[in-house]
């Protein structure tokens, strides 16, 4: 079985579940969008990104399936059952449509399009992610008052979806210190060495640097 990946924003998470997991999966590093690549991955990914579950002659595609697919060969809890289901899935699609949303806008202008020349950071659409984001962030501080995690009394995969931007949160220059509990909800998954170093001994490359958000002109460097 083999999961294929970037260090980039998606692929990351996948690979930080498969590792938290210990999942039985070979790691490749991937480039669908390489010319080179192109016709091979087209056939596992129509989508031409990462990351891919391959089982045998089964291709599975999008981060969350595949942390459900692989909680499910490791007998795991990780991706809710039972009653908790429908709570995590709350956090799951609240996050995508809300935090993550807003904190992915901010790092895509600031990051992303520096990152790969893909033009000029626009100052209103940064303002649109940050208001989302103290939106959210406010709602999120009040929800992990006197709780440790999103769902229950341990680490779920609503956690780590939830957190997605946050490992880029200071490159991109979101004030998760400002959200206390926020921040000490990441600090926590931080302490997890799949979370923190997913890509530890793996062979694959690192992204382009970029400059700081909050230092322009400032010596890029590589996240």
């Amino acid at each position: 079985m083999k999961l294929y990946f970037s260090r980039n924003l998606n692929p990351r998470v996948a690979v930080a579940v498969a590792r938290h997991l210990a999942a039985p999966v070979d790691y490749v590093h991937a480039a669908p969008l390489d010319p080179s690549q192109q016709e091979k991955f087209r056939a596992l990914n129509p989508n031409l990104r990462v990351p891919i579950l391959v089982e045998g002659d089964q291709s599975l595609w999008e981060t969350d399936a595949i942390a459900c697919r692989l909680s499910q060969l490791t007998g795991s809890d990780f991706w809710r059952t039972g009653t908790a289901q429908p709570e995590m899935i709350r956090w799951l699609s609240w996050g995508t449509h809300n935090f993550v949303a807003a904190c992915d806008k901010v790092h895509f202008e600031r990051v992303t399009k520096q990152r790969y020349g893909l033009g000029p950071i626009r100052d209103d659409l940064v303002a649109e992610g940050l208001s989302g984001f103290a939106e959210a962030a406010t709602l999120l501080e009040q929800v992990l008052s006197g709780r440790d995690w999103l769902v229950g009394s341990a680490v779920s995969y609503a956690d780590f979806r939830m957190a997605s931007v946050l490992p880029f949160a200071d490159l991109a220059g979101l004030p998760l210190s400002d959200y206390p509990r926020v921040a000490a909800w990441h600090a926590r998954l931080w302490q997890l060495d799949a979370w923190r170093d997913p890509f530890a001994g793996l062979d694959a490359p690192e992204l382009p640097e970029v400059p700081r958000a909050d230092a322009p002109g400032a010596k890029p460097r590589s996240v």
